[in-house]
C-alpha cells in the first residue's frame, strides 16, 4: 500500500487519529524511550506538581500526529523530514487526544508538503500545536 503522491495532494486536504491515552502508554513510552521523569511515572511526586497529577509525555501525544501522517496523509511511504511543535496544555492519563494534520503548502518541485498539525482532547482544548514537512511517497515508477 502507498499512500497520497504529491499529484494526489491538495491544500486543504486532512487527517486525523485519536486515541485515549492510558497508564500503560506512559509507562510504555518511558521504557521505550527511557524517559521516567517523575511527572509522568510516578503518582505522589505528580500531585506536588503545578499539575496536580502525571501526565503523559509531550512526544507521546505528539507521536498520535505521526499517525494521522504515516496511515492517511500523506500515507504509506511518506519521510518526515521536520516538525515543529508547541506544547500548550497536559495530557492526563484517560484523556482522549484527536491529533489533526492539514495540507497548507504544496512545494511540488521539491517533493514536500507543508502540513499543520495540532492535537486536542476531549474538551476541544489544543494541547500540542504546530506545523510539519514531510515528503510523500513517490509512485513506484518513480522510486525507481
Amino acid at each position: 500500500m502507498i499512500g497520497k503522491t504529491i499529484d494526489q495532494l491538495a491544500v486543504g486536504d486532512k487527517a486525523e487519529f485519536a486515541k485515549t491515552i492510558s497508564e500503560s502508554d506512559i509507562y510504555l513510552y518511558a521504557g521505550i524511550t527511557g524517559d521516567f521523569n517523575p511527572a509522568h511515572v510516578n503518582e505522589a511526586y505528580a500531585q506536588k506538581t503545578f499539575f496536580k497529577a502525571r501526565i503523559a509525555h509531550g512526544m507521546l501525544t505528539a507521536g498520535l500526529i505521526s499517525a494521522a501522517m504515516a496511515n492517511q496523509l500523506p500515507g504509506p511511504g511518506a519521510i518526515y523530514l521536520r516538525q515543529e511543535l508547541d506544547f500548550r496544555a497536559p495530557v492526563f492519563i484517560g484523556d482522549t487526544i484527536t491529533a489533526r494534520a492539514e495540507v497548507i503548502e504544496i512545494i511540488k518541485d521539491r517533493n514536500r508538503v507543508r502540513l499543520r498539525i495540532w492535537c486536542t482532547n476531549q474538551d476541544g482544548t489544543v494541547v500540542v500545536d504546530g506545523e510539519a514537512l514531510v515528503s510523500p511517497p513517490k509512485t513506484l515508477s518513480e522510486a525507481h
